[in-house]
């Protein structure tokens, strides 16, 4: 029965890595795309990107520590950073700033489901350090977009 129990967490972390992966790659994109006149929020944007990349390589830790193997791409979230990047090329930074808190606001409500389907380590992490991010990120988001 434990294995099930492993197992399970194991799936719930890697899902959430995968989001972290995908949110890297799709900062990264959406801070190429920010204008010149815009040095301020390109900086901001790094350091979500930054912080995501951080929270990527929490996770990649505790699914070792749980005794799983953690994927090393985005996977099917891969498509959404596509979708942001389109977003910013067709609708501008306002758009796309609206878009990048849609998808913290989505990661919040990952992290929060997953709280009951990890173990007590896991879910310290998720609700000591990755939700309170989640947070600090589309309070950040919110004041760029009133700004844009």
């Amino acid at each position: 029965m434990k294995d099930q129990t492993v197992d399970r967490c194991v799936e719930q972390l890697n899902s959430l890595l995968r989001g972290e992966i995908s949110a890297a790659e799709t900062y990264r994109m959406a801070i190429d795309k920010v204008g010149g006149d815009r040095q301020s929020d390109g900086a901001a944007l790094r350091t979500i990107a930054q912080e995501h990349g951080e929270h990527a390589q929490r996770l990649r830790d505790e699914i070792r520590r749980a005794g799983g193997h953690a994927d090393d791409a985005s996977g099917t979230w891969g498509a959404y950073a596509k979708t942001i990047e389109g977003a910013a090329s067709l609708f501008g930074d306002a758009a796309a700033l609206k878009a990048l808190k849609e998808g913290e606001e989505h990661g919040l409500k990952d992290y929060r489901a997953a709280l009951d389907a990890v173990d007590e380590p896991a879910r310290k992490l998720i609700a000591e350090t990755l939700i309170p991010a989640q947070q600090r990120h589309i309070t950040s988001l919110d004041a760029l977009i009133a700004r844009a």
